[in-house]
């Protein structure tokens, strides 16, 4: 496949919508990076409430057979109409209402009368549901969001979640109506025993409080507030047997007879003592109303431990005598003291924050690119609001690599999944460089091992396992990669012995005669080892190499950088001249003639089975991909790409593996294809890019684990490094069937789930946006580069880095930098436009309200 020039075609940047059955599966998470969420629904309603530092998907009851209610009510006056302010219930979940687990409460609202039609509409981080009835003269629409705001850590972790609740009158006549929002005691732990508060935040609604054990998980606070109206309160509602407590309210507010009562009141005994607030709203014909409702929480302690050094007590120590403060705290306990303070900040600087996270969101979508890519970009987002990422006090970033329904998934950071995320270092590039300190600085031994699970809260972890090739060689180009984003060049001056350590660590371990290839077997992100070398784990090796050596040039070490550099290009050279087989790199499997002799002592001990030794002697090892067209099969010359990192590999037999990936590995149609592992990924009818295909024969009775799975990650990954080698619309394809997955019906379009849901992989999708755009920037030598590969007329994408975000525009030769926030100092800008690079010397600095234009023609 040769490389083509800009792609010209008709794009269209518009927010994906959802109706009808595809709202089942909808759930878009609101809330602080690492400090839980709460989702809006597809049809209004809020649910899996993961507010304690745990992921809480699950179906099942946290509490004696109930769940969280939290919903909404209008009760329009004269008409005494009545309804829950939610679409119509999907009839998939109808179950759930009846005699599953003996008839679960759920949260006891379900049953009300619903709003007739509905529809959900995605920009993320907004989430917008419309609702409308014919007996009810109002349309009313809900949007949900939370601060997200790039580069402004401390206010896109704010625990909350915002809910919108506009009502338009559209009849000729005024109407009166009663808005309420009703909560159950958030605060309540999971056993439900502890003893709770409610009390009144005056003029803005209720407080829940569990006021037992201050180190225990369960203690802390949640609230709902009204952010804008001044409401009607009641801080509790009836506590009564069986149904009382919502059967007593729903009474009240059908009847127009809502009772306010703001005394403090503690409860025990497993009750969840509800508090609600109320809005009476008049509207003329045609005239609108917003109520903004704040969902808020503060869970001060966690007892989440993983990884860590196991420490004895002292001579003489009694633990159980001794209260023992919590393993760590949130970020976010360091900067507010409770949910009503939370809420008190939301509160008064509601306007603001909800201006500048619009700001992102019209900038992002302001992209002039296909809708399927803008919405992967802005959907994945969600990922940073999930349970998948914890922030402890200190600021540092912690997470799973997904999350089951009560607890999080492969713990640890794990540094070849985030290999493929590419969010957070453009977006929040600060809490990015903490998982480089994290590697390099907490998680490697003094020989230069990394353990590629980290431990939390921080400290050093155990070294009894495995290094991951790919994750240690990965970390080196994310330092070169985040030293150019931030362009602090002391920061990673600070990094870079440690780097070192760390990259001939990994060559000792699995190159040691420096002949540029990992003979040695080598542990990668399919959680198993490739015995002898191979494209994918090989050419991430030369991109480290590649990136240490621009590092130690830049620092002044000349005797490592000539050292790396002579490596760098015999690594190159060793993939492209020993595994290429004419048509795409593969893998030369390899297990006689190592230092590594276990699996040559295993064949000869006599301890196998006669089936297995048969199999072990005739292919050697499980578990490897030998001749395989490996959707990974040159990762590491997509990150060096998109890093800006020199790369000594063929640029023709780069295009041709990517050319043999795509005609190979995507399939249109998994129909006919066998996938005896996890198939819920992609399957039947379904388009998707398998991870490893043998086109030439030579599979494996056993190859390699996952290899018949599709994993989105790697699906933008290799879209990204596609556009990047010119094949756009090949890689776009690969966009779109992703995206025609997730559609709402069968997988939620914000959860692109792998091992667990919202999968840190996935904001590999990220990158397709800088790839179409072509855009990449140089704190450290203040260099703009600008490519776009889809034009048609002006060309705008969106942008981030460490100094500043916004746009940047091509159009009739010029090219124009809008700054939303921040700045962003250019002295040199490199175009490329139709196979065409210019070099502008600049010298200048954009700003909010003062753009930077440059001639580029």
């Amino acid at each position: 496949m040769t490389q083509s020039t800009t792609i010209r075609q008709a794009v269209s940047a518009t927010a994906r919508s959802y109706s009808g059955d595809k709202l089942l599966q909808i759930a878009m998470p609101m809330g602080g990076i690492g400090g839980g969420n709460i989702c809006l629904n597809g049809v209004g309603g809020v649910q899996d409430p993961a507010l304690r530092h745990t992921p809480n998907t699950s179906a099942l009851p946290d509490n004696h057979g109930v769940i969280d209610a939290i919903f909404a009510l209008i009760h329009v006056k004269g008409s005494g109409a009545t309804r829950l302010v939610e679409g119509p219930m999907p009839p998939e979940k109808l179950y759930d209402q009846g005699l599953q687990g003996q008839g679960y409460r759920k949260g006891g609202h379900e049953g009300l009368p619903r709003f007739r039609n509905c529809a959900f509409r995605a920009e993320y981080p907004f989430g917008e549901v419309s609702l409308s009835d014919p007996s009810i003269p109002l349309d009313i629409t809900i949007t949900g969001w939370n601060p997200f705001i790039p580069l402004d850590d401390v206010n896109s972790s704010l625990p909350a979640a915002v809910l919108e609740y506009s009502f338009e009158n559209t009849s000729d006549a005024a109407i009166s109506f009663e808005f309420s929002y009703h909560s159950s005691h958030l605060a309540v732990g999971t056993s439900g025993r502890q003893k709770a508060r409610n009390s009144c935040i005056a003029g803005s609604g209720v407080l829940f409080r569990n006021v037992e054990g201050r180190f225990d998980e369960s203690f802390g606070t949640a609230s709902i507030t009204a952010l804008v109206d001044t409401p009607r309160i009641k801080t509790h509602w009836m506590r009564g047997g069986w149904f009382d407590d919502i059967s007593k309210l729903w009474r009240e507010v059908e009847t127009g007879s809502f009772t306010e009562n703001s005394d403090e009141r503690d409860v025990e005994n497993g009750h969840r003592p509800g508090g609600s607030i109320l809005v009476p709203i008049t509207l003329a014909p045609g005239e609108k109303h917003t109520v903004p409702i704040a969902i808020t929480w503060h869970f001060p302690n966690s007892n989440l431990e993983y990884g860590s050094e196991k420490k004895e007590c002292g001579e003489g120590c009694d633990c159980s005598t001794v209260e023992i403060a919590p393993k760590w705290r949130p970020f976010y306990a360091g900067v507010w003291k409770d949910a009503a303070d939370v809420a008190a900040y939301l509160k008064a600087n509601y306007a603001t924050l909800r201006s500048r996270t619009l700001a992102f969101k019209d900038g992002l979508f302001s992209s002039t690119l296909p809708e399927p890519v803008l919405d992967a970009v802005s959907s994945n987002l969600a990922i940073m609001k999930s349970p998948t990422v914890l922030r402890q006090e200190n600021g540092n970033v912690w997470a799973w690599e997904g999350c089951f329904t009560t607890s999080g998934c492969c713990h640890g950071s794990c540094t070849h999944v985030w290999n493929y995320a590419q969010a957070f270092p453009h977006l929040f590039p600060k809490l990015e460089r903490t998982l480089r300190e994290q590697e390099l600085i907490r998680s490697m031994n003094e020989q230069g091992h990394i353990t590629f699970r980290s431990a939390l809260p921080d400290g050093p972890v155990r070294h009894d396992y495995h290094a991951a090739s790919d994750g240690q060689f990965g970390g080196i180009m994310k330092l070169f990669r985040d030293w150019q984003i931030c362009g602090d060049t002391e920061w990673m001056r600070g990094l870079y012995p440690l780097a070192k350590r760390s990259i001939d660590y990994c060559i000792a371990a699995w190159d040691p005669d420096h002949k540029g290839g990992l003979f040695e077997p080598h542990h990668n992100t399919y959680d198993i080892e490739f015995w002898g070398p191979d494209g994918m784990c090989g050419s991430v090796y030369a991109g480290a190499l590649s990136a240490i050596t621009e590092m130690a040039k830049a620092l002044g070490e000349t005797e490592d950088a000539s050292r790396y550099a002579e490596l760098a290009v015999r690594a190159a050279g060793f993939i492209d001249s020993e595994l290429f087989n004419g048509e795409y790199y593969q893998q030369y499997v390899q297990w006689e003639g190592l230092r590594d002799e276990s699996f040559v002592k295993r064949l000869a001990s006599g301890e196998l089975d006669a089936e297995t030794q048969q199999l072990y002697e005739a292919e050697g090892p499980r578990y490897q991909y030998g001749s395989g067209c490996l959707s990974d099969g040159i990762i590491g010359g997509w990150m060096a790409k998109i890093y800006g990192i020199p790369s000594y590999l063929e640029t023709t037999k780069v295009r041709s593996t990517l050319g043999a990936i795509y005609k190979h590995n995507f399939k249109t149609s998994l129909f006919d294809h066998a996938c005896l592992q996890r198939p819920g990924y992609a399957n039947g009818h379904e388009a998707g890019l398998l991870l490893c295909s043998w086109p030439n024969g030579g599979k494996p009775s056993l190859p390699f684990v996952y290899s018949d799975e599709v994993w989105t990650g790697i699906e933008y990954q290799v879209a990204s490094h596609l556009i990047e080698e010119g094949m756009v619309n090949e890689g776009l394809n690969i966009v779109t069937a992703v995206r025609s997955r997730y559609e709402g019906h069968v997988r939620n379009p914000f959860n692109e789930y792998e091992c667990g849901s919202y999968y840190a992989r996935a904001m590999a999708s990220y990158a397709v946006l800088n790839s179409l755009s072509g855009f990449r920037y140089s704190a450290v030598s203040k260099t703009l580069w600008l490519a776009p590969k889809v034009v048609n007329g002006p060309f705008t994408a969106f942008f981030s880095t460490d100094s500043g975000y916004g746009t940047i525009t091509l159009d009739a030769g010029k090219l124009t930098v809008n700054v939303i926030e921040g700045k962003l100092d250019v002295a040199t800008v490199m175009v490329t436009v139709d196979g065409v690079e210019r070099s502008v010397a600049c010298g200048k600095t954009a700003a909010p309200g003062a753009p930077l234009t440059v001639a580029v023609a």
